[in-house]
């Protein structure tokens, strides 16, 4: 069978001679003839880019949206018909829209374009048996390297020899802890668990090793789960759905009114055919709302611009809404829900228990004994233990400007220092006063580590070593107790066997720590440099426990009961262990105790109907490979539900793609998860999900509130038409096409992005997420804004046309139709429309909140926008050159007091109404 037909454990399985049969390939390494041809072959050793859309595409993407095309073709109707300022007016509507869409989405995608970093830029490789040093990129299957701590692994590779080898995986498989490698086959748990195969991707964090690459580039695991985004479809979004929807409804009332019209002038008012239509068209522009489509945009925007204050970027706008219906979290555990910084929170010794205070890898605790802090001379047993944990130990900290330092090593070991620094050692102290002689380094087989110490005031030497329990335990025969040795009891075995199960029941991981004095007794040699693991690692003294945890994060806590009450579901899919897994989810609240824990070997084996059933439920998914996340989203929005996805890791990308909002930790996350999410986190910190989750709720609150706050003016720019038109043109329009124009694109805009501004109301995560099939329009709003608000700024506007014209006789005369008396009184009819909307502005901020609660001032971007409304429409009056375009002139003082009065009461009138509803609602 050649290696192309082979799997990776195929190949990890095969004896050495064959593997290097197989691969074709020598010990010494390939020669610069073979490795050539082979890159020719197979390629560079890279990960390839997703094709990203044209800018072109992109660009005209937001000129074609049904609202966009509407406004083209109202814009090209109004110029055929001699309307040529209006119909520039629209086009230059959505020209300015659509150009501010696209800049928009082009910025938020530069702050997240990045380089592909998680592979090395050199590896040393064996060829010829000469060791090089190469480009990653020239690395092609059958090339011996080697591998030291601290390297990334450039490759899929079989190891051949290894010292004490240990490798983060976390970044394709979620596990939080490094793992052991050897040259040994031994198949673990779960996907990539070959004990002598390391993964393109991963981390070297301990030892060294030699491996022959199996697999290069976008064949590597890494490769090919970044190359299964390629090949998933964009979805639609929840509100790009919507707006399309909305828009289908807005134009087919619009169109239908205005057909209405365009019969009824004919038949009715007698108007000429050409007349009559530009009189409909009149209708179609004053129920189309024009200023929509960038109210919306811009509402988006300002919610991007608000997270990314909160820590979240937003990609694409139209996933700020998104956010709002979700209701199912699909998370990872490791450094999303938790920190991905070990700690050590318990020390055991067989008379008593400590407790650790802190977390991460800083010294932020201290050691407690019964809640008291201890003194740590006055505990002979627990210093044994904090200097085997400082010593012992291959592992730097080096301090950050970050919050979280930098480890050089494992995470275990980190942790045991941070344990010494808890406890008062000085480090650097404790190094020169025992400095270290001799090392045998850990390995899988003995899962343990041992290093050897001078002691001071000539003390002689001292053995320490930590490791697995039942390891340790096997070669121990003494137990240290109140500061002295004794023989080590079966009683006490079976002690120290139930305190460990007792943690790990916990989902917590121990590690024991016993030590031996160099006394040159049972087989120890005179000389440090002369032992080995034979005759060292016996007749130890067990000391006790530490016992750590990968910690939550301190604010996961609230963030998860929030979305408790939001009605939110979270679902943790990880690569960790069941009982680590569900220990978290118990711990910070996600789930109880009778949540259903699925492994990921159990999951190949359900069918999608299974799936979907379970997920319906409380369910923990534990040891998952990447292609199962995705099934798990993808079973969850078979069932109906709005599924976000977080992650970090490579295994999280087609998850992150499938979801309908894909999250991706912006400081620990790899580049191909920034690609495939849809928003970045960019402090990695799960609270700012749920923050950006409530702006989502608040961004669609104010999309209704401007909505409701924009279509009630189409009331009264229509009314005055169904006035003319049911006078049979006894009554002359008392609005003109431009002037209905200036009230949607001009004095409507500012307030209504003051509305997309408007802070929660309160409560707002205290609701379930809304249905699907809810819709932005619904029979509330149209209630309030055609049957409340509208109407009476009908009756309003009505009444300030026919007011202009009683000053001028009537109705002893008739009204104007022409001159300066009927331009005053269309000006009037739209100054008091504008006025009608200043109290609606304030009265739109809330749905049933008294808008003096949330305080009447307190969203300054309304009164900015009522202020330029108020400038505009007395602009529009007295401006000699806006006179003759918008047909306008100017007005007395006493219209002004008018129209002035205008706005209080009906602000009092919606405060009885909102007043009563809530009384109503609170029986």
């Amino acid at each position: 069978m050649s290696k192309s037909q082979m799997t990776t454990d195929q190949l990890a399985h095969l004896s050495v001679d064959q593997f290097y049969k197989t691969l074709q390939t020598h010990p010494t390494g390939l020669t610069d003839t073979v490795a050539a041809q082979r890159l020719k072959e197979v390629g560079p050793n890279t990960i390839q880019q997703t094709k990203s859309r044209s800018q072109f595409k992109a660009f005209i993407k937001n000129f074609t949206s049904l609202m966009a095309l509407l406004l083209w073709v109202s814009g090209l109707i109004a110029m055929f018909t001699g309307m040529l300022e209006l119909g520039i007016a629209i086009w230059a509507v959505n020209l300015i829209n659509g150009c501010f869409s696209y800049w928009q989405e082009h910025a938020a995608k530069k702050a997240t374009d990045s380089l592909k970093k998680m592979l090395p830029t050199y590896t040393h490789v064996l060829r010829h048996g000469v060791t090089q040093q190469i480009d990653a990129d020239d690395l092609v299957p059958g090339d011996v390297f080697t591998i030291q701590a601290g390297n990334s692994i450039s490759a899929d590779a079989r190891i051949i020899e290894a010292t004490a080898l240990q490798v983060d995986e976390s970044a394709l498989t979620g596990e939080s802890l490094a793992v052991d490698k050897t040259p040994t086959y031994a198949k673990g748990d779960g996907r990539f668990e070959e004990q002598n195969v390391v993964y393109a991707g991963t981390v070297a964090v301990n030892g060294t090793a030699t491996a022959v690459a199996i697999q290069t580039g976008m064949q590597t695991e890494f490769g090919q789960i970044a190359s299964l985004t390629e090949h998933q479809k964009d979805t639609v979004s929840p509100l790009t759905a919507e707006l399309d929807r909305l828009t289908r409804q807005i134009s087919l009332i619009a169109i239908l009114i205005g057909l209405i019209f365009f019969v009824a002038a004919i038949f009715f008012v007698h108007y000429p055919v050409a007349k009559s239509f530009v009189f409909a068209l009149g209708m179609i522009v004053a129920f189309i709302p024009e200023g929509l489509l960038p109210t919306v945009t811009l509402s988006l925007a300002q919610g991007v611009t608000r997270m990314s204050k909160k820590h979240a970027l937003v990609k694409e706008l139209s996933s700020v809404e998104t956010l709002g219906e979700t209701t199912v979290i699909c998370s990872d555990k490791t450094g999303t829900l938790t920190q991905n910084q070990m700690t050590i929170n318990h020390v055991w010794l067989p008379d008593r228990e400590y407790t650790v205070s802190g977390e991460g890898y800083v010294n932020n605790g201290q050691i407690q004994f019964k809640q008291a802090p201890i003194d740590l001379s006055q505990h002979p047993a627990l210093a044994t233990i904090v200097r085997v944990a400082a010593l012992d130990n291959d592992t730097e900290i080096q301090e950050e400007t970050s919050a979280k330092p930098k480890i050089i090593g494992t995470p275990t070991e980190a942790a045991h220092l941070v344990l010494a620094q808890k406890s008062g050692l000085d480090l650097d102290q404790l190094n020169k006063q025992y400095p270290r002689v001799q090392e045998l380094p850990f390995d899988s087989d003995r899962k343990r580590m041992t290093t050897i110490h001078m002691q001071p005031n000539h003390a002689g030497a001292v053995i320490y070593v930590k490791g697995a329990l039942d390891g340790i335990l096997a070669i121990s025969d003494q137990l240290l107790e109140n500061g002295h040795a004794r023989p080590l009891t079966d009683e006490d075995i079976t002690k120290i066997n139930a305190a460990n199960r007792h943690y790990a029941a916990q989902g917590l991981r121990s590690m024991a720590i016993a030590y031996r004095p160099f006394d040159g007794q049972n087989g120890l040699p005179a000389d440090s440099a002369d032992c080995t693991i034979a005759n060292t690692e016996q007749h130890l003294t067990f000391v006790g426990l530490t016992v750590m945890a990968d910690p939550p994060r301190p604010e996961i806590y609230d963030a998860v009961e929030k979305c408790h009450r939001a009605n939110i579901r979270i679902i943790m899919v990880t690569g960790d262990s069941p009982l680590t897994a569900k220990s978290i989810a118990m711990k910070i609240g996600i789930d109880d105790d009778q949540v259903r824990v699925i492994t990921g070997d159990e999951l190949t084996k359900m069918n999608n109907t299974d799936l979907q059933a379970a997920v319906k439920h409380e369910v923990i998914f534990a040891r998952v490979a990447p292609e199962q996340k995705y099934r798990i989203v993808k079973a969850n929005q078979y069932n109906g539900e709005i599924v976000a996805s977080t992650g970090d890791g490579v295994n999280d990308a087609p998850a992150l793609k499938q979801a309908d909002i894909g999250i991706a930790m912006g400081v620990t996350g790899t580049d191909v998860a920034k690609d495939a999410a849809d928003m970045i986190l960019t402090d990695d910190n799960f609270a700012s999900i749920v923050a950006a989750i409530e702006e989502g709720r608040t961004v669609y609150s104010n999309l209704q509130k401007f909505l409701l706050y924009i279509l009630n003016s189409n009331v009264p720019e229509a009314i005055p038409s169904v006035l003319f038109l049911f006078s049979r043109g006894l009554i002359p329009l008392p609005l003109t096409v431009m002037q209905i124009l200036t009230v949607d694109l001009g004095t409507d805009m500012l307030p209504a992005l003051g509305l997309g501004a408007e802070k929660s109301e309160p409560g707002i995560m205290d609701q379930p997420p809304r249905a699907r099939t809810a819709h932005l329009l619904n029979k509330t709003i149209v209630w309030k804004a055609f049957g409340w608000y509208g109407m009476i700024a009908s009756v309003l506007s009505t009444v300030a046309y026919f007011f202009v014209n009683w000053l001028h006789g009537w109705p002893h005369v008739a009204l104007a139709a022409s001159g300066n008396v009927y331009i005053m009184a269309t000006t009037m009819t739209l100054a008091a429309i504008v006025f009608c909307q200043i109290a609606a502005a304030i009265n739109c901020r809330t749905q049933l909140t008294s808008v003096f609660k949330i305080g009447l001032f307190s969203n300054h971007r309304i009164w900015f926008g009522i202020g330029f409304e108020i400038i505009l429409i007395a602009l529009l009056m007295y401006v000699p050159v806006l006179q003759g375009l918008f047909n306008t002139t100017g007005i007395a003082g006493s219209d002004w007091g008018l129209l002035l009065s205008i706005p209080i009461p009906l602000i009092l009138i919606e405060e009885l109404r909102k007043a009563i509803v809530r009384h109503h609602l609170a029986k």
